[in-house]
C-alpha cells in the first residue's frame, strides 16, 4: 500500500513525535509511505529523513497553489492513501486528493479546540470532512467536538484512540533526582497552565519534603513561568529543562506525571508515562479526564485549582500504597488501549475499507 502523510511541519510535538512513530510501523509492514510538510522540516523531520523516509517540504504559499500542487503530485504519484494530520493539511490536501482519485482520503483531528470555539473555522473542517472518507478524532471528546460543528458528516467520524511506543527503561542517576517528582513534558504554551501547577507546588512543599517538579520542554510562556517561580521562592524545587530531544530518563525517573492544563488533547506524553507504569495527577478535563476515568490510573483536579492540585501531590506523595496500585492500572491501561500498534492497526482497518487488503 502506498500511503502519503501530509502535516503542517515536522517540529517537535506530540502530533509529530505521533506521525512519525505511524510512519516507522507503516514502514517496517511493507509498506510504501511518503511525508509531504507544508511549512519547514523540523528537528523530528531531520529524524525522519535521517532514516530514509521519503519526505518533501512544500514550502509555504497560498492555499489554491499549494492544493493544485498537491493535485499534481497525487495524479503523477497515486497514492492509495492521503492521511491528514490537523486542520491545515486537511483544507490544504483532502480535495486535490479526491479530484485525484485517492482510493482512501483520511483526516486526523490531533488537537482539541475549545467549546464554545471557532464556529467558523470548524464549520469549514467539517466541510472538508465530506471530501475525506474518514475524519478521526483521538479521543471521544474529540470526536463530540467534531460532531457538534454544523456539516459533521456523522457517519464518517470515528475515534482511534492515540498509541505511542513503550519507554524502555534508561539510567537516571545524572538527571540528580532527591525526592518525589512530578514531571511535566510538552510544549510551553497558555493553555497548558502550568502556573497552577507551580503554584501547587509552592503549597505542597512544606508537607512532601524533597519534593520536585521538573518541565520538559520549550515555548512562549517559559519567561513568564520562570517568574513565577522566582516571585514564589521555589527555585530548589522547580527546574526547567528545555527542549529535550531523549526524554526517556525523564520518565523513568518520574514519580508522578503531572499536567494543569485548561485544554488537552489526549497528550502523547501522558501515554509514553504510562507505558512505565507512572501514575498521574491530571486536571480533569477533556481527552486526559477521559483516560483516567478509562484506566483509574491517577487523580483528577479542578481546572485552575492549585490547592486541590497541592492536596493531591500531598496525598500521592504519602500514600505508597495507593501510587502502587495506580501504577498497575496505569501500565495494564497502556497495553489495552494506548500501544502504538493498536493505533496503527485502527488506521490500517478504516484504510482497507477503501483500499482493501495489502
Amino acid at each position: 500500500m502506498k500511503i502519503f502523510h501530509a502535516v503542517y511541519s515536522l517540529e517537535m510535538g506530540g502530533a509529530e513525535v505521533l506521525v512519525g512513530q505511524l510512519c516507522r510501523v507503516q514502514r517496517a509492514a511493507g509498506h510504501e509511505v511518503a511525508i509531504y510538510c507544508y511549512s519547514n522540516l523540523g528537528v523530528v523531520g531531520e529524524g525522519l529523513r535521517a532514516e530514509g523516509f521519503s519526505i518533501k517540504v512544500l514550502g509555504e504559499a497560498h492555499p489554491l497553489r499549494t492544493m493544485r500542487r498537491y493535485f499534481r503530485l497525487f495524479r503523477e504519484l497515486k497514492p492509495d492513501v492521503v492521511h491528514c494530520h490537523n486542520v491545515a493539511p486537511t483544507t490544504q490536501a483532502a480535495i486535490p486528493a479526491w479530484l485525484a482519485r485517492v482510493r482512501c482520503v483520511i483526516s486526523t483531528r490531533h488537537r482539541l479546540e475549545l467549546y464554545p470555539y471557532d464556529r467558523k473555522a470548524e464549520t469549514q473542517y467539517n466541510f472538508m470532512g465530506w471530501f475525506c472518507d474518514w475524519v478521526t478524532g483521538i479521543c471521544q471528546v474529540t470526536c463530540d467536538n467534531l460532531l457538534r460543528a454544523p456539516l459533521a458528516r456523522k457517519k464518517k467520524i470515528v475515534r482511534v484512540y492515540n498509541g505511542t511506543i513503550r519507554v524502555e527503561r534508561v539510567e537516571t542517576a545524572q538527571l540528580g533526582k532527591r525526592g518525589f517528582t512530578l514531571l511535566f513534558i510538552g510544549r510551553l504554551a497558555p493553555e497548558k497552565d502550568l502556573g497552577t501547577l507551580i503554584r501547587a507546588v509552592a503549597l505542597a512543599k512544606e508537607q512532601v519534603p524533597g519534593l520536585m517538579f521538573w518541565i520538559v520542554g520549550d515555548g512562549r510562556t517559559r519567561g513568564e513561568w520562570e517568574k513565577l517561580v522566582e516571585e514564589l521562592g521555589v527555585g530548589e524545587q522547580v527546574k526547567f529543562w528545555g527542549q529535550q530531544t531523549a526524554t526517556a530518563q525523564f520518565f523513568c525517573a518520574a514519580d508522578v506525571f503531572a499536567m494543569s492544563s485548561f485544554s488537552e488533547g489526549l497528550p502523547v506524553s501522558l501515554l509514553q508515562s504510562m507505558s512505565l507504569g507512572t501514575p498521574a495527577i491530571l486536571t480533569d478535563v477533556d481527552g486526559m479526564g477521559e483516560v483516567l476515568r478509562l484506566t483509574e490510573s491517577g487523580l483528577l483536579v479542578p481546572v485552575n485549582d492549585p490547592a486541590a492540585f497541592a492536596a493531591a501531590i500531598v496525598h500521592m506523595a504519602g500514600d505508597v500504597e495507593l501510587r502502587a496500585e495506580l501504577s498497575r492500572r496505569a501500565l495494564a491501561g497502556y497495553e489495552a488501549h494506548f500501544t502504538l500498534e493498536r493505533m496503527a492497526d485502527g488506521y490500517m482497518e478504516l484504510y482497507r475499507t477503501r483500499v482493501g487488503p495489502g
